[in-house]
């Protein structure tokens, strides 16, 4: 099995690697809207977390050797429903004219206080 990391997305705030690949496919953790550098949410609501959130999943990509072109599958948990829009645009801004299969859920909690978290596969050498 294979893991990724890098030093331009949040380090793990538990047990459990950025990424991990099995044959094709890599599984990227949940990402929330934690600068890397600080380890704190970015500061200003929904719209920039959900910015940050999509840097470092395509950080965590890059570092596998991938972009979100070749996300498969997209699963985003939204503290607040009410926030889909705003989320989605930053969404469809991230993916460009690429549009994965998704999930969106709404949760009770997410971690540090987040209100946006996405996780994601990708296919490699497809």
């Amino acid at each position: 099995m294979d893991y990724f990391s890098t030093e331009k997305a949040p380090q793990a705030v538990g047990p459990y690697s950025q990424a991990t690949a099995s044959g094709n496919l890599v599984f990227v953790s949940g990402q929330i809207g934690l600068d890397p550098a600080t380890m704190k949410i970015v500061d200003g609501g929904v719209e920039p977390e959900a910015e940050q959130v999509f840097a470092n999943l395509k950080a965590v990509l890059g570092a596998a050797g991938l972009a979100m072109d070749n996300v498969v599958k997209a699963t985003v948990f939204l503290m607040d429903m009410g926030d889909f829009q705003k989320v989605n645009a930053i969404y469809e801004r991230a993916f460009g004219g690429h549009k994965p299969a998704r999930a969106a859920i709404q949760v009770a909690g997410l971690p540090l206080g987040a209100r946006v978290e996405v996780e994601c596969i990708a296919e490699r050498g497809a």
